[in-house]
């Protein structure tokens, strides 16, 4: 009987325990959220300021996009394909539903303007025409959009076609979609599209020009907004992933499956305004930039600068900005030859003297041996100049 009681004791215990535990990760959230999930990230470090059900997989809808603007601003960065180059709309592509720029088949449009069309009115069938042309079908467009998901850590997606119209299987999660937003505002291509207001396009055999107006109403009404997608379907419900800058500061918000279209701006603009009214992005050192010289032994120079290999920064409450601590790990010389972009030493930044991110220094060149010609002429100049 003792054995019994000890049991009904250690579960109450439990639950109690486990009860309260829930209370207080509910209560580490300072606000709530009008919608099925929802994500405010840092743009610059990625942390997570905001979460409610950041996991769950949820159809996105047109928010899919995301991912075919991404995919289309890498094969424009690396040349693959260039605005200029001239692609013909498919019977399949002119066959979307939904929002669309109503394309002809064999009609034959830009990749620029498919990208208005794409990223301002969020049309279905440029976002097919633009992968088709990309990787030659559909489906292996989709491919390479499940590839790059599983490359950038989105373990709740499936993709199954490139626009978001419904299909059984198709899923995201308000953690990818800032994922993937983050990663394509990396691209300084596609911000002018993506805050674009209002712009024109000419379509159809009959040349007829159409007006495309910026789904993401933040664009025009929220201040520093840049981006991102706005979606809807009637099972997805209304979603929206929103980036704004102001200042050093840049964030992204995520609402999905929101109960109607303003509720989204709203819940997303409440969570904009969270970032910052509450946060602030210390700026390290910027990409590239010099952080210290370092002596060069048998190279071809005697110096050189040590740089940055990316941007650091690190994201404080407001008003910690003094406890950001930076500590530079070089060493006294470097041994020639040397390739660009070596490793040769570390930016540390600590709070409280605590690690919270770092970054490589990186040799900015290529470092070359000296040759005889060199070290004879260096020692010639020591002469003359004693």
């Amino acid at each position: 009987m003792k054995w019994y009681k000890s049991i009904i004791s250690f579960m109450i215990v439990f639950t109690l325990i486990f009860s309260i535990s829930l209370i207080n990760a509910h209560a580490e959230m300072p606000f709530s959220i009008n919608a099925k999930s929802a994500i405010l990230i840092d743009q610059s470090t990625g942390k997570i300021l905001y979460e409610k059900n950041i996991h769950e997989a949820l159809p996105p809808a047109s928010v899919t996009k995301i991912m075919t603007m991404l995919l289309a601003m890498e094969a424009l960065d690396s040349n693959r394909i260039t605005l200029d180059d001239k692609v013909v709309i498919s019977e399949y592509a002119s066959s979307m539903g939904g929002t669309q720029l109503y394309l002809e088949p064999g009609e034959i449009k830009t990749v620029e303007e498919l990208m208005k069309g794409l990223v301002i009115r969020s049309a279905n069938d440029a976002a097919v025409a633009i992968g088709e042309y990309i990787a030659g079908t559909e489906e292996m467009f989709v491919q390479k959009m499940n590839e790059r998901a599983k490359e950038l850590g989105m373990e709740d997606t499936n993709f199954v076609n490139s626009n978001g119209l419904p299909a059984e299987g198709h899923v995201t999660s308000a953690y990818d979609v800032a994922q993937m937003s983050r990663e394509l505002l990396k691209h300084d291509g596609v911000k002018g599209w993506l805050t674009t207001w209002m712009d024109t396009v000419v379509v159809g055999k009959n040349q007829s020009e159409q007006q495309l107006v910026n789904t993401n109403r933040l664009i025009r009404f929220y201040d520093g907004a840049t981006g991102v997608k706005t979606g809807y379907t009637n099972d997805a419900k209304h979603c929206l992933s929103a980036s704004a800058t102001r200042g050093n500061n840049s964030f992204i918000a995520v609402v999905l499956a929101a109960p109607s279209s303003q509720i989204r701006f709203d819940e997303a603009s409440k969570l904009l305004d969270y970032g910052f009214a509450n946060f602030n992005t210390v700026e390290i050192v910027k990409k590239s930039a010099s952080v210290g010289k370092i002596q060069v032994q048998k190279g071809k120079e005697v110096e050189i600068d040590g740089v940055a290999l990316d941007d650091l920064k690190v994201l404080v409450n407001k008003g910690d900005e003094g406890k950001v601590k930076k500590e530079v790990i070089i060493p006294q010389y470097i041994q020639a030859p040397m390739e660009k972009g070596e490793k040769i030493g570390e930016v540390i930044v600590t709070i409280d003297g605590t690690e919270v991110n770092r970054v490589d220094i990186v040799t900015p060149e290529e470092i070359e041996k000296a040759s005889i010609l060199d070290i004879l002429s260096r020692m010639f100049k020591r002469f003359a100049g004693n």
